[in-house]
């Protein structure tokens, strides 16, 4: 949640998305764990919630509510809250909720297999969507002016998609695919979180470092899951940038390699955690949709205040279409890294307190719309 909030920050301080300099391409990078997180352990709570239930059809129908709203939220109050404007027929937001809320939709259809076929299905479309990237320069062309065309960018390619002829242009961000498969391989990750704690710790090593170990094999000699090889003339980044600046939209299997395979071998350290700095990190992660509300709106109107307070006004710049389609910042506005990690931690510590009470409210009450944010 904290890493989320950087790259956020980013979005309204004017520096590129990654690169050239290191400083700005990893302040981008570390934030590239936080979808991969989000989208595998939404799955892995999906089969918990399951187990508790005892019932594939109630744990379908809680799918089914908390996509949908998920996907209604994204397209019309975060659409708001990232832009500060109301030009609706322009412009709509496909991004991370808008896939979680999709890929839970989906999941509602799959929850009623075996978690052994569902860990196959996931894992095949991890590992072999990337065979589309041979295929995307001639399917994409031979689709062109027909309804197969948004499908598939929605699909899979993402990038703008025109709703109907005068419609908005849906922003897609997060492709479905391979977030499905993601999170059908989280949902399988649960039977591991039910083990006793020794052998969830040896799985998780073994998966976790196996994942990196495979990653190290297919970017370091190029042999597949990922669409542009590293290093050589093309690249503009020094060797070890080029490396690690695998693709995420859509996510190479490289990508999800490179950020899945720390973060599951990171659980065994993360679950004996203990000190302040654990305590306050917990309580984001009790609440994750409540902070993701409101940290959005929040670092927006922070980025306001730091506009007037260095150029004397608010930038016109900060209402135009983030973070997909806002046109390059006017000239003097970009911030230096400083600023921009001196804001997140402000905002970072601002958010606790509100998301602190809320956590508070949620264990000491059971309405069950509390569960809704």
């Amino acid at each position: 949640m904290v890493l989320m909030a950087i790259d956020h920050v980013r979005v309204y301080s004017g520096l590129p998305p990654g690169g050239p300099s290191p400083g700005i391409f990893f302040t981008r990078w570390v934030t590239h764990f936080c979808a991969p997180a989000f989208v595998f352990l939404a799955g892995t709570s999906a089969f918990l919630k399951g187990t508790k239930l005892g019932d594939p059809d109630a744990l379908a129908r809680s799918l089914l509510i908390r996509g949908a709203w998920l996907v209604l939220f994204e397209l019309t109050v975060l659409r708001l809250a990232w832009t500060f404007n109301f030009d609706y027929s322009h412009y709509l937001l496909a991004g991370i909720l808008w896939v979680i809320g999709w890929c839970m939709i989906l999941m509602a259809a799959l929850v009623r297999l075996p978690t052994a076929a569902i860990a196959a299905l996931g894992l095949t479309i991890v590992g072999g969507h990337n065979i589309m990237d041979g295929l995307a320069p001639r399917l994409m062309p031979t689709l062109q002016g027909s309804w197969l065309a948004p499908l598939w960018q929605v699909l899979y390619f993402g990038g703008p998609v025109a709703i109907g002829k005068n419609g908005p242009t849906l922003a897609v961000l997060y492709s479905i695919v391979p977030w499905i498969g993601v999170m059908a391989a989280g949902y399988a990750f649960g039977a591991v979180m039910l083990m006793a704690p020794r052998p969830r710790r040896q799985v998780c090593l073994a998966v976790g470092l196996g994942a990196i170990a495979l990653f190290l094999v297919l970017r370091g000699f190029n042999l597949y899951g990922n669409p542009s090889p590293w290093g050589g003339p093309q690249s503009r980044l020094p060797p070890l940038l080029s490396f690690l600046n695998t693709n995420k939209y859509p996510a190479s299997l490289d990508f999800l390699l490179m950020t899945l395979g720390p973060t599951i071998a990171l659980i065994p350290l993360l679950e004996t955690a203990k000190g302040a700095a654990a305590r306050v990190l917990t309580i984001f992660g009790r609440v994750p949709f409540f902070y993701y509300v409101l940290h959005i709106p929040l670092i927006h109107a922070v980025a306001a205040v730091v506009s007037l307070m260095r150029l004397g006004e608010v930038s016109p710049w900060l209402m135009a279409n983030h973070p997909m389609m806002p046109p390059p910042p006017p000239d003097g506005y970009t911030w230096g890294l400083g600023l921009l990690y001196v804001v997140t931690v402000g905002v970072v510590i601002a958010l606790y307190f509100p998301c602190r009470w809320f956590e508070g409210l949620k264990r000491r009450r059971r309405e069950p719309w509390l569960s809704f944010l």
